[in-house]
């Protein structure tokens, strides 16, 4: 087996462990961790986390560049050089910056405080490395720093991360805590104190993408801090201990000791409380033990779908991606059941675990639904958090990062996600407080709701991205329209339904597209579909929120004029190339014709097909994308991975189908790029897709078998996927152009 680490010619002391860990498990599973490679996405656009987390932890643990814009907004960008330090926590795949916080810095030399510039590096403590002696794999991080003669590695539980730093060379040394230091944040309120020879406590308060973050912490170090020193930026302070906006803690050795190893335990609630998440997860100071545990930990989650691929590389593909998927959403609560919430107010002893970074405009379109399938008991967790955000503010979270509401992007998409949880099955929530947190949030009045509960379009004069909006809300209304059916709330059930159909308040029937409607009534000037547009849209053009109707997509095709005219107008969106666009939106990447799968409303699309009697056309589609927009090197992922969406499209691709409409419950058929996948459900219970006779030109589906008899259906049925059993999909190198011709199989919606 050729892992990337033989590939990029790195050797460590942990590799050697994971080939020990391989052996002792060829007997009974796969080391599913050795295909993994955090560097895919660390390039380009990708903007994932690269360094050392546990599953769905709160601690991200891992390098710090110096930020240099929209690519580094994880906090690390594979083109780099030079690291300022290693901070606690990053945000994976997002479009915009934010955490970083906690940041710590060994070094040697002369005393600096400040971390550098990219130009001058060496006028302060940040040092250059290179991917050479760099080191990542799930669960652990090092890299040497070459300034300095330290290698440094990282690992992590869930709200503790543990470095330990080698210097090799025997001369004074310091370690730098630095509370200033943020990604595209800005600290308002820090502090730390020196509590004993071996602990510190303190906090970071400060304001960026979420305006109110605060994050306290506790350190440990395993040798005795004799020499402890606080400044307030670059001014001295008098003692062990200081508060202000920018305070920062320097441990310094006269003769550096050849190993130091911390524990930094993190805490929404209290210092203390982290330092009994220390006491709780790390106990002892066995780096290596805690390596392997992360590993074993990672492997166990990966576990959950095993598949057999044509080559390492679509298998490296598959893993990786589904690594990206359990980075966030994050627990922020302690290890006791405390938690603060979005009201800032603490929460003793929670039922659930609390949970953050919940980036819904993305992640509900097929993140969650794989959740759903594979992640049951946390997605029961993920709903009580949103239900409980929903008490403290009022209403259900939008984008929610570090106990705040950023309200970014358009529609209140976790609406869907607790509807299609009830909808599938998933327990441990109360489902009558979950309808009602919905309906309460929906018949809000801020955010264009109050014209969408009196059946009006969202005027462009007085909304941003009011289309955007009303075609979000429409697919929130109809996800709300199933469940108050399944809970027999009639009345509900009819009036939702009627708001699931709004979207068609917004059809021009003159240009075939979705516009912005003025107060008035009349139509919004200057309509270009092919302009980019971020006011009457999000991020996206016409041709691309044409499609944003998966809930209802015979009642788009209808207003497109029938079957043909949709099938030629979804050929037009594939083929209909323009040139690139001047100051155009960056998040715009991936593009076939005016598809960009670089960005969520597209994700969908290539699976329209099966809907209008062409699943071959689909089949085309989803191969493609696979084969060119998810790629083995580290500028392989097309676009922004955003908390996972990018990749469990990937994963759900592979497999062979995708939730159009999640809560629906139904999986359309693509066309599966690995060979044989295995979900291991919760139960012990195992669904297996079979692709006979697969390969890089078999890529059309001929015809499917479900547990041993013909299928004739383009979709499959949660319920089909939760019972266990076993799809055949026999592929050709030809379209079968019969396969889902028939109204009868195609995969429906509300209607």
């Amino acid at each position: 087996m050729k892992t990337f680490f033989e590939r990029s010619g790195m050797r460590s002391f942990l590799f050697t462990i994971l080939i020990c860990l391989t052996c002792a498990h060829k007997s009974n599973a796969q080391h599913l961790t050795n295909y993994v490679d955090p560097y895919i996405g660390s390039g380009g656009h990708g903007h994932v986390f690269v360094g050392a987390n546990v599953p769905f932890g709160m601690v991200q643990l891992g390098p710090q560049n110096i930020f240099k814009g929209w690519d580094w907004d994880s906090g690390y960008n594979y083109g780099d050089s030079i690291l300022i330090g290693f901070s606690h926590t990053h945000l994976s795949g997002t479009g915009i910056g934010d955490l970083g916080d906690i940041l710590i810095m060994p070094y040697t030399g002369p005393i600096k405080t400040d971390k550098g510039t990219q130009a001058s590096p060496q006028s302060g403590y940040a040092s250059h490395y290179s991917h050479q002696t760099e080191k990542v794999h799930p669960g652990y991080y090092s890299v040497l720093l070459n300034d300095y003669g330290i290698n440094a590695e990282l690992t992590a539980t869930e709200r503790v991360g543990f470095h330990q730093y080698h210097f090799l060379h025997g001369k004074a040394g310091h370690i730098i805590i630095d509370l200033k230091e943020g990604n595209q944040d800005q600290s308002y309120d820090t502090f730390i104190e020196q509590v004993d020879e071996y602990t510190f406590k303190g906090y970071r308060f400060s304001k960026g993408w979420a305006k109110d973050q605060r994050l306290y912490f506790a350190i440990k170090s395993d040798v005795p801090v004799n020499d402890f020193k606080v400044y307030d930026d670059q001014n001295p302070q008098p003692g062990t201990k200081a508060q202000g906006k920018a305070i920062k803690g320097l441990i310094s050795f006269e003769n550096i000791p050849g190993k130091v190893k911390l524990k930094v335990g993190l805490s929404p609630v209290s210092a203390d409380n982290a330092l009994a998440n220390i006491a709780a997860e790390i106990p002892n100071w066995d780096f290596n033990s805690i390596v392997k545990k992360a590993d074993e930990k990672w492997n166990s989650e990966l576990s959950k779908i095993t598949v057999e691929t044509m080559n390492d590389a679509d298998k490296r593909i598959f893993y990786t991606s589904l690594y990206h998927t359990m980075i966030h959403p994050s627990i922020f609560n302690d290890a006791n059941g405390d938690y603060r919430g979005a009201d800032k107010r603490v929460y003793k002893n929670a039922a659930f675990v609390n949970y953050s970074i919940f980036s819904t405009w993305d992640t509900y379109r097929a993140a969650h639904p794989l959740y759903d399938l594979i992640q049951p008991k946390r997605v029961g967790d993920m709903v009580n958090t949103m239900l409980a955000i929903a008490d403290e503010q009022g209403r259900l979270p939008i984008w929610y990062l570090m106990g705040y509401d950023t309200g970014t992007m358009v529609g209140i998409s976790s609406m869907q996600i607790i509807a299609e949880a009830y909808l599938k099955g998933i327990k441990g929530f109360d489902p009558e407080r979950a309808f009602n947190a919905i309906k309460k949030t929906a018949m809000g009045d801020s955010l264009g709701l109050s014209y969408v509960k009196t059946f009006h379009a969202i005027p462009a004069d007085k909304e941003r991205r009011s289309v955007a909006k009303g075609l979000e809300y429409a697919i929130g209304d109809a996800s709300t329209t199933l469940m108050a059916k399944k809970l027999n709330k009639l009345e509900d059930y009819r009036y939702f339904l009627k708001r699931a159909k709004n979207y068609q308040l917004y059809f021009d029937p003159k240009y075939a597209f979705f516009r912005g409607k003025l107060s008035d009534g009349n139509w919004k000037p200057d309509f270009d579909p092919l302009k980019a547009n971020n006011v009457i849209y999000a991020e996206g053009n016409a041709w691309q929120y044409l499609w944003l109707v998966p809930q209802d997509v015979s009642g788009l095709m209808k207003l497109l004029g029938g079957e043909q005219s949709f099938n030629n107008k979804l050929d037009s969106l594939f083929s209909l190339t323009t040139a690139p666009e001047i100051g155009g939106l960056v998040d715009l990447t991936g593009a076939i014709g005016q598809y960009a799968h670089g960005n969520e409303p597209s994700h969908h699309i290539s699976y329209l097909y099966a809907y209008s009697g062409k699943q071959w056309k689909t089949a085309e589609k989803v191969r493609s994308i696979l084969k060119e927009m998810y790629l083995d090197k580290p500028d392989g992922i097309i676009g922004n991975e955003d908390c996972g969406q990018m990749s469990a499209w990937q994963v759900f691709s592979a497999i062979g189908f995708y939730p159009v409409f999640p809560a629906s419950g139904l999986y359309v058929f693509g066309s599966p790029s690995v060979n044989k996948a295995t979900i291991n459900l919760p139960g012990g219970k195992k669904f297996t897709v079979v692709a006979v006779n697969n390969s890089n030109e078999n890529i059309y589906i001929q015809r499917v078998e479900l547990n041993g008899k013909p299928y004739k259906n383009t979709y499959l049925k949660h319920t089909d996927i939760t019972k266990g059993g076993t799809v055949k999909l026999i592929m050709g190198s030809k379209p079968n152009v019969e396969f889902g011709r028939a109204k009868a199989s195609r995969p429906y919606g509300i209607e």
